[in-house]
């Protein structure tokens, strides 16, 4: 099992960062309906493979983020 929930960690880090899903798009070169619908999407964004093995093995998958540190 993925612990994780893609839309509200970016609504969150989006409220952090005083920015908007918009916003992002535009820095990394894509549409806002696409982020969106990749925020939202019910499908998960990594390996299905990957998570399986993982889950067969005994593990569950779990992301962290940690803020960079600026140079």
């Amino acid at each position: 099992m993925l612990k994780n929930n893609i839309e509200m960690d970016i609504k969150m880090r989006c409220i952090e960062k005083s920015t908007t899903q918009a916003k992002i798009a535009e820095n990394i070169g894509t549409s806002p309906s696409y982020v969106n619908k990749i925020i939202r999407s019910k499908e998960q964004i990594m390996n299905k493979t990957f998570l399986a093995m993982m889950e067969d093995l005994g593990f569950d998958v779990e992301l962290n983020y940690v803020e960079r540190k600026e140079s």
